[in-house]
């Protein structure tokens, strides 16, 4: 109370009695001056956690929570302020959408480089909010209670992979839609991407082909090692990745012991890897100093990749090829769906993907293929007798066959 009345000028008004009285019962820190905006600042520079997430909380606090909130008092801060400012960031994200829908070239343009605010980037930007001032009530007695404890965010279900159909990829052709953020690419498809880039990207067909084949993340890829590439005994150990906080590259180890892992590896994918490290030795000799970072995957000089350099290139591999687009992480739920259809069953497939938990695998990452769905449902038809036909041959057309994961022509290694 000392501390009130000495910051307080002669004239000016208390706070209201009962806000006094519910932080004294709170043994809440006078904060009568105190912004949300400076409190974020000074809640950030006071915590200890790793380079990326540090990026990601100041990214939230300087693109959405500063402009939004930083000018209300912290005390005063309410649930319905947090609310608003979600409805504001809805809004803006609608207008985005519709403006790089337009038909309008001038309106696309507006927005370039500007991208709708998911569903799941709101939850983590509520889960920064959250976290900061819940510090404020448990940690550093500035405000009672958490506003946004009481707050209600959209609905976050993981948009389902689905596989490109010829009927898709004539309405893609037609428009330039796809059905679904996450899409797969069937066997051939998949098949045709890689004869594409065997002789488009020379240098990154055996890193694409790893992924596709053993679905490797990004960065698992880039940040793979020397020494744990065994093409003897046919395996893989995945220990370390390579991520970015910005534009900078951050080598660490994966993140879980799930993630830590040992994949086996078919002939073909081993073939094709030691035709790249008999390919990175001339590169080697010819290079007048050689990078001794120990990773496997290497640009023509040496040079680590870097991962934004992987996503770029892939897309603009992808348009040359005239395939349906995907996106680079999609790979793993290609090659999620082909060992899946192979006969995989979804333990294998969390193991293969580095998964802590295998729901996390059966509800985001494993796509079916259709012609799986078709004997799935012929099996099923077929367990009722009847005696005017049999559901087998009336049901299943020719072309749902079996398909090898990655057909490739027979010019191919």
């Amino acid at each position: 109370m000392a501390a009130l009345l000495v910051r307080h000028r002669p004239g000016t008004p208390f706070p209201d009695r009962d806000v006094l009285t519910q932080d004294l019962q709170a043994i809440v820190a006078p904060t009568a001056g105190l912004t949300v905006g400076r409190y974020l600042i000074e809640w950030l520079d006071g915590r200890q956690v790793a380079a990326t997430t540090r990026h990601s909380y100041a990214q939230h606090i300087r693109l959405y929570l500063g402009p939004h909130l930083g000018h209300l008092l912290l005390r005063e801060l309410t649930c319905a302020h947090i609310q608003a400012m979600y409805a504001a960031i809805g809004a803006q994200s609608n207008e985005i959408a519709a403006a790089r829908n337009s038909d309008d070239p001038d309106i696309r343009q507006s927005v370039r480089g500007r991208r709708p605010l998911s569903a799941a980037t709101l939850h983590k930007l509520h889960s920064t909010l959250h976290k900061a001032l819940s510090d404020a009530v448990r940690k550093h007695h500035l405000i009672p209670h958490n506003p946004a404890a009481a707050v209600e965010l959209p609905d976050t279900r993981r948009p389902r992979a689905r596989v490109w159909r010829d009927r898709d990829v004539a309405e893609w052709k037609r428009t330039g839609r796809r059905p679904s953020p996450v899409m797969v690419w069937t066997p051939p498809l998949a098949g045709a991407f890689l004869d594409h880039i065997e002789t488009a990207c020379p240098t990154l067909y055996p890193m694409f082909l790893l992924m596709l084949h053993r679905g490797l993340r990004r960065g698992e890829a880039c940040g793979l090692l020397d020494r744990d590439v065994d093409l003897g005994h046919l395996q893989i150990v995945i220990t370390q990745t390579i991520t970015t906080v910005g534009y900078q590259t951050i080598v660490k180890p994966v993140k879980t012991p799930a993630a830590r892992r040992t994949l086996p590896l078919a002939g073909l994918t081993a073939a094709v890897l030691r035709e790249y490290v008999a390919e990175r030795a001339q590169w080697a000799r010819r290079a007048r100093a050689w990078p001794d970072h120990g990773l496997f995957f290497v640009q023509p000089t040496g040079a680590a990749w870097h991962p934004k350099q992987l996503t770029d290139r892939f897309d603009q591999l992808v348009r040359s090829s005239g395939m349906p687009p995907v996106r680079l992480h999609d790979l793993r739920h290609c090659a999620a769906t082909y060992l899946r259809h192979a006969g995989g069953d979804l333990k294998e497939v969390q193991e293969t993907l580095g998964h802590a938990a295998m729901e996390f695998t059966a509800d985001s990452y494993v796509s079916v293929l259709p012609e799986r769905h078709i004997f799935g449902a012929t099996a099923a038809a077929d367990l009722i007798p009847r005696g005017k036909f049999n559901s087998t041959s009336a049901s299943v057309p020719t072309s749902a066959a079996p398909t090898t994961a990655c057909p490739r022509n027979s010019s191919s290694r």
